[in-house]
């Protein structure tokens, strides 16, 4: 098999179907997040692997100018692109997350089901690159599955919100880090709402 983070294995993964982790739609905890920043603005979000991106539909259907959308299955940004044809070709990133450059920063980091797809290992890794993308007192926020799905061999990876802390102490500030009281039902009490500011 692939590295997980190879495209070869996502865009298998998209053709066969095999993707558990789409739930079709922005999730609820997301939406009720986005709801409440108030109109939008020109701030700088990345939602890296993000997928079928239902994130960034609902963001630029508020109005959002300046989303950028990072993946390394071509199979995913072609569908949020087939949804949404006016959502800007050059803001769909075919680029491993890690390679990204953090000129300009980005204002806010949406993490949707991209943790748990990543190797353990490159965990630390994930939170330092995520600081460095973002400007001082820049924003990430979003979900991480806070349960163990036992011994698997691929994605999605569990793991704990002991361990979450630490990964992300060094670089940010804890706004928010509990259960999500507003996740899907397949996944009530296993997840973590995380909103996090950069040091």
């Amino acid at each position: 098999m692939d590295s997980p983070l190879a495209a070869a294995y996502w865009q298998e993964r998209y053709t066969t179907g095999r993707t558990g982790w789409d739930a079709g739609a922005i999730t609820p905890p997301l939406r009720e997040y986005f709801a409440q920043l108030g109109p939008s603005d020109n701030r700088r979000i990345l939602i890296p692997g993000a997928g079928r991106a239902y994130e960034a539909e609902y963001l630029h259907r508020q109005g959002y100018e300046n989303i950028f959308v990072a993946d390394v299955a071509p199979g995913a940004l072609a569908a949020l692109q087939q949804r949404v044809p006016d959502f800007p070709a050059a803001h769909l990133l075919l680029q491993d997350f890690f390679r990204l450059p953090a000129e300009p920063p980005y204002d806010l980091i949406v993490e949707q089901t991209f943790f748990c797809a990543l190797a353990p290992a490159r965990r630390p890794a994930y939170a330092q690159h995520c600081a460095s993308l973002l400007r001082p007192g820049g924003t990430l926020m979003g979900l991480l599955f806070d349960t163990d799905f036992g011994p698997v061999t691929e994605p999605p990876f569990g793991g704990s919100r002991e361990e979450y802390h630490a990964y992300f102490a060094p670089y940010f500030d804890f706004r928010h880090f509990e259960t999500a009281y507003n996740s899907l039902q397949p996944r009530q009490g296993r997840e973590l709402f995380i909103c996090l500011k950069k040091k």
